[in-house]
């Protein structure tokens, strides 16, 4: 008997685990958006938005999104085949260093010596070679980091995003221009693309988008995240909605308040305008069973969050004529 119950309390624990689990991808993807990246930032889309003091990483790629991919050829050089040794760097360092090892064997055989027997002549030079190809790579390091340097600097002088001195929002107006990328280039639009000024009333409507769009999310008013959204975002929290109404759960979203945010960058792109900005912000998160209106088990709670959120709007309209375009986690 005691065999029994023992076997029956351990079908107990393991059904209870099994439905923690099938409860977990809810519970971890709480709040709007579900913490995941999706959306659209124009021709910007597959290149990743410079990191601020908010979001000092790199921000995820899409996981979602309607913006075609950049076609193959435009990939950016730290995605070419190779790694770090790639490119005309790796032919010219690892191909000479291969090319001379290859010839100290030929030496070898046509002298008598075999295949490897020139190499004691030819290992004085192996030490020469790859304190060249060091001295390269800093070398290249350092241009790097200067050409970036200077990229952002310029950047920041002529692109603006300075708030007036009376501004208080919890934003900053840094923008550091010319960050690396997902792997892949940017298009020929966003290439074209210039940057814009983001004005304290800009900055105010972020803010204000911020909470009345996790308070729609909340009531599951899809109408008026349309409202606040593109359409593509629209259709995006369209999904999120009905998903939790098919597990019978509603995600409540309170207190949202937004304790610091930067601007990544800002610019206009064709007829439309697009800004992204870093924010860190806290909110009461709570999945409630839409039956009884308890917490589910592991619900978030009170916690805080960083992401990059991306708003759009037709070229010189109004700050209330932003819509979010896009949400991206940290990486």
């Amino acid at each position: 008997m005691s065999r029994f119950f023992a076997l029956k309390r351990g079908s107990l624990i393991s059904l209870a685990l099994a439905t923690l689990l099938a409860l977990a991808p809810a519970i971890a993807e709480a709040r709007m958006g579900g913490g995941g990246s999706f959306g659209s930032r124009g021709g910007r889309s597959w290149s990743a938005p410079p990191s601020t003091r908010t979001m000092p990483g790199q921000a995820s790629p899409f996981e979602r999104s309607v913006a075609p991919r950049p076609a193959p050829g435009m990939a950016g050089p730290m995605s070419q085949p190779g790694g770090l040794f790639g490119g005309s760097l790796g032919r010219g360092l690892l191909g000479g260093l291969a090319g001379g090892l290859l010839g100290a064997g030929l030496f070898g055989l046509l002298t008598g010596h075999g295949l490897f027997g020139g190499m004691g002549g030819f290992m004085s030079i192996i030490g020469l070679l790859l304190q060249i190809g060091l001295i390269v790579f800093l070398a290249r390091m350092a241009f790097n980091w200067w050409t970036r340097r200077n990229a952002n600097a310029n950047a920041m002088a002529g692109a603006g995003h300075r708030p007036s001195p009376g501004f208080t929002s919890p934003f900053t107006a840094r923008a550091p221009f010319g960050a690396a990328g997902f792997g892949s280039g940017a298009s020929p639009e966003a290439a074209m693309a210039t940057p814009i000024k983001i004005a304290p009333e800009d900055f105010n409507a972020f803010e204000r988008l911020l909470g009345e769009s996790q308070a729609a999310y909340s009531r599951e008013d899809l109408g008026a995240l349309r409202g606040m959204s593109t359409p593509e975002m629209a259709s995006y929290f369209d999904d999120e909605l009905e998903e939790n109404r098919r597990k019978g759960v509603i995600n409540r979203v309170s207190d949202v308040k937004l304790l610091q945010g930067d601007l990544s960058e800002a610019w206009r792109e064709g007829v439309d305008e697009y800004a992204t900005v870093a924010m860190r912000f806290a909110l009461n998160d709570v999945i409630e069973d839409r039956a009884t209106g308890k917490p589910a088990p592991g619900s978030p709670g009170p916690t805080e969050t960083s992401e990059a959120w991306t708003f759009r709007r037709p070229a010189g309209a109004g700050p209330q004529e932003w819509k979010l375009s896009a949400i991206q986690q940290a990486a």
